[in-house]
């Protein structure tokens, strides 16, 4: 899942610094943060606010509050089929389900890519609504 950052030309860009891995991080657990903070409502605000101060500075952290806010964008849908099915009564045992699943999945994929980042690797969320890039 992790991979080098290409650039325009097809070779990587130079390693990033270190203050742009501790951005990265930061890009990627802001939304862990944010959700536990707001009971998961909020875990967008994070990797976006990052994104907006960083998109015109550095590629990599660009990318990386990218990708977890295009991931957290999975998440939020899930998290609603969810409570869509737990109003149909019937479905409640299936809402429960998908909750877990959205709830574990988040706090795996975002640890795993805090970690690609202090590595300085790019990580790519396996299911992500692309909005940002």
């Amino acid at each position: 899942m992790t991979q080098p950052i290409p650039s325009p030309q097809g070779q990587g860009l130079p390693a990033p610094t270190s203050e742009e891995r501790t951005w990265a991080i930061l890009g990627h657990l802001a939304a862990v943060i944010a959700a536990v903070i707001s009971a998961g409502w909020l875990s967008v605000v994070g990797p976006l606010v990052i994104w907006a101060l960083y998109k015109d500075k550095s590629a990599f952290v660009r990318q990386a509050a990218a990708g977890a806010f295009n991931f957290n964008l999975a998440v939020w849908a899930a998290v609603i089929v969810g409570w869509i099915m737990f109003f149909t009564v019937i479905l409640i045992p299936v809402a429960l389900i998908v909750w877990l699943v959205a709830v574990v999945a988040a706090l795996v994929f975002h640890i795993k890519a805090a970690l690609a980042a202090n590595r300085g690797e790019l990580y790519r969320y396996p299911w992500a609504i692309t909005v940002l890039r």
